[in-house]
């Protein structure tokens, strides 16, 4: 399977089993499209000769033999190497390696979009105990394997509500990590809101990781994030903070992570907007809600949206160039490497690799199912005690979800978001629609970035 595109100037085909990227001239992109069928569907380099070779110059002729070397060379038009390998990835073993601590269900701001519902998943609010938190941080350990490096999030709600025990957890987690053979990586993801000088010296000794939410220009935060009550909203008193977090990580080690949706159709301007306040590591995702909210997005946002995204790469090249650079989270690619084979058919691990704990030390496969009774693994006292669910979601991968079979992103989004899947279609094998073209959109733009990284390299060798 191959994906051809023009942008940034650049005339791209992605080979998609391979990974490979190459760029070409007009004459060999054309070419490419031409022969397309046939070179996917194995006609041989003779029969491909023969059918398009007659009548074409020396020039095409010798591009022509050069595309096919490229497919004897597994380099074009490759064949799948990842399905044949897919019942053994069913049967294989997982280890969970990553948990997200729902420290507070709880907040003090009112999102309108927020899928927490105000920090209390549609039940009840409470924070997190040590107690509860400990069983979840030992229940990590045991059921890790042989794996050392661990992640930890401490989410919300706003965590910062129960700070204190985001300590007491991170001092117990530090303290069993020599004798576990074990390494936590911490993250916080806070509003900002109660981020004091103290908390933040706090954060840089023991974070590997800080989200801090932002959504962009002050009339657009504002209006979808204000204080609980109506107050107006938080902009003016995070700003300053993000901004002195960003510089005392050297400007690593964080995001400020915004949420665009069909108020803010604009979103390139909100993305540069935070650039402009000096970030540098910035997610700004679309928003995934109710299709009767009137901020969700539709259908008819995507050509927009799409139209967003090139402005934002052809903006951040110019940056770039300029020596004011910044990454934006969802053009970050690698092409050299990437994840691993798992990690491309399966995603987050969401239920198996991945696990929610609620306040209460429930067992959820992720923060979006967090309430959802349907949806109870287990708890901090049991385990996993819903094993049928977890085979279900272990068993999600890009080839158990008929929408993902010709896609060309199917690779980069590991199948996307289960979560929204089962929400929109009520099926986690199923594909949410908006979500995959905005996906295929951003591995589009993000190509080209590395495309153009590498064509100024070469300009200045």
């Amino acid at each position: 399977m191959i994906h051809r595109y023009q942008s940034g100037g650049f005339n791209i085909v992605l080979d998609v089993n391979s990974g490979g990227v190459h760029v070409v001239d007009e004459m060999t992109y054309d070419l490419i499209g031409r022969i397309e069928v046939d070179a996917e569907n194995g006609m041989s380099d003779e029969d491909i000769l023969s059918k398009y070779g007659a009548g074409m110059s020396d020039e095409e002729k010798e591009a022509l033999e050069e595309l096919l070397a490229l497919r004897r060379d597994d380099m074009l038009f490759s064949k799948d190497i990842y399905e044949p390998y897919i019942d053994a990835f069913l049967q294989r073993e997982t280890v969970v390696k990553a948990m997200c601590l729902h420290i507070a269900h709880d907040c003090n701001l009112g999102c309108k979009y927020c899928f927490a519902g105000e920090g209390e998943y549609h039940g009840d609010r409470g924070m997190m105990s040590f107690e509860v938190g400990k069983k979840a941080l030992d229940y990590l350990v045991e059921h890790s394997g042989s794996r050392k490096n661990l992640e930890v999030d401490f989410f919300g709600g706003e965590p910062l509500l129960n700070f204190e025990v985001v300590k007491q957890l991170v001092a117990y987690g530090r303290s069993i990590e020599k004798e576990k053979n074990k390494n936590f990586r911490f993250t916080l993801t806070t509003n900002g809101t109660l981020l004091t000088d103290e908390i933040l010296e706090f954060a840089n000794k023991e974070m590997g990781n800080l989200v801090l939410s932002i959504d962009g220009r002050k009339a657009v935060h504002d209006n979808m994030r204000p204080y609980r009550g109506g107050k107006t909203g938080s902009y003016d008193k995070i700003v300053p903070i993000y901004q002195k977090a960003a510089e005392s990580r050297n400007q690593m080690n964080y995001y400020v992570r915004g949420t665009y949706t069909h108020y803010n159709t604009d979103f390139a301007a909100d993305v540069l907007h935070m650039a402009d306040l000096g970030f540098k590591q910035i997610s700004v995702e679309p928003v995934v809600a109710p299709t009767e909210e009137p901020y969700a997005l539709t259908l008819e946002d995507i050509p927009t949206l799409c139209k967003q995204y090139d402005i934002l790469a052809e903006e951040m090249l110019r940056r770039r160039k300029e020596g004011k650079g910044f990454n934006f989270f969802h053009f970050m690619i690698d092409l050299a490497g990437g994840p691993c084979v798992a990690k491309r058919l399966s995603g987050c691990g969401s239920g198996c690799e991945y696990v929610a704990v609620t306040p209460w030390g429930d067992f959820y496969p992720c923060h979006q199912f967090v309430g959802e009774e349907e949806f109870l693994l287990g708890n901090v006292d049991d385990g996993i005690v819903n094993t049928d669910l977890q085979k279900k979601f272990h068993a999600c991968n890009v080839y158990s979800k008929e929408a993902c079979k010709n896609c060309f992103a199917k690779f980069y989004c590991s199948g996307g978001c289960a979560a929204n899947a089962y929400h929109f279609h009520n099926n986690i094998n199923a594909a949410y629609e908006i979500g995959c073209e905005l996906e295929r959109k951003r591995v589009e733009c993000a190509i080209m970035l590395k495309v153009a990284e590498s064509a100024e390299e070469d300009t200045e060798n």
